[in-house]
């Protein structure tokens, strides 16, 4: 999953900030509004983890 173009634009500006000379230490901490489980079970089996069935359900996004 792509992030969004307004959180990809927001951090594209604190990013611009910093090179026009601001300091870090001055910006706002940005924090996460949203989390995202993503499995990819090829990579899973090939690092021969079992994934649980609950697990499974819960994620947002399966990759096979």
């Amino acid at each position: 999953m792509q992030a969004s173009p307004t959180r990809s634009f927001r951090w594209a500006s604190t990013s611009v900030r910093i090179l026009k000379g601001e300091k870090p230490a001055d910006l706002p901490v940005l924090q996460p509004i949203k989390f995202e489980l993503v499995i990819n079970l090829q990579v899973a089996k090939a690092l021969k983890l079992v994934v649980p069935d609950k697990i499974l359900a819960l994620a947002d996004e399966v990759v096979e």
